[in-house]
């Protein structure tokens, strides 16, 4: 049982990972509304626009949030984290319920923010093979990003390093990189350049979550010491 302090402490961070991942998603979903609106006609330059986006978001609020709750705003990430005895079962849970429901509470702020119902379903279908494969690639890599950056003791890089693998991974896989189970969902309540239909969302997740496991092994193989800890 948590002492009142703990318990405090418990729900800062429970609220950085519910207010981070929000505003992940705001990001990511506002700025594909926007690069649709201003670039009608340009699918390669929306692309553009919704990854600088999203990657200068997401730096600003790894450093925003990183010192409440090590911004994690991703289940992939917490629950690596977790095998790694970084985070508490309850942190676990705490952290991945947080970032669904900061998520999807994200996606109904930005479709308002445009002047879009709160909760539209996404019609836009995302299934194929080489989809899936991409999201394999883009979780794996990205919590080996993270762990081999924290594990040879340069934790501070993490922000720049995450927001320039999220950019660079919209292009260079054909998912664009949703590479988090929280985004996922939350992208499936908006019809709009970031949605995902929720019929295409449980494959993905099934991939990011494979890619967990996948990822744990090869970190304990590449980064046998962790020289983060004293």
């Amino acid at each position: 049982m948590l002492l009142n302090d703990d318990r405090i402490e418990f729900a800062r961070k429970i609220t950085a990972e519910a207010l981070g991942t929000a505003l992940l998603i705001v990001a990511v979903i506002g700025s594909g509304i926007m690069a649709q609106r201003l670039s009608p006609t340009d699918v390669g330059l929306q692309l553009l626009e919704n990854a600088a986006a999203t990657a200068g978001a997401l730096i600003g609020l790894i450093l925003m949030f990183g010192p409440v709750s090590g911004a994690h705003f991703n289940p992939t990430v917490t629950l690596s984290f977790r095998y790694f005895r970084r985070v508490t079962n309850i942190e676990t849970v705490g952290f991945i319920s947080a970032q669904i429901i900061g998520g999807c509470a994200g996606a109904i702020l930005a479709n308002l923010m445009f002047g879009l119902p709160a909760v539209n379903l996404s019609t836009r279908v995302r299934s194929s093979g080489a989809l899936w494969l991409s999201e394999v690639v883009a979780t794996a890599g990205l919590l080996l990003l993270i762990h081999g950056i924290v594990r040879s003791g340069r934790g501070h890089s993490v922000p720049y390093a995450v927001g320039v693998w999220i950019g660079g991974a919209y292009w260079f896989t054909s998912s664009t990189s949703f590479a988090n189970p929280a985004v996922t969902i939350a992208r499936t309540l908006s019809n709009t350049f970031a949605g995902i239909k929720p019929s295409s969302a449980p494959m993905f997740i099934v991939m990011q979550l494979s890619a967990t496991v996948m990822a744990v092994g090869l970190i304990r193989f590449l980064y046998p010491t962790d020289h983060s800890k004293p």
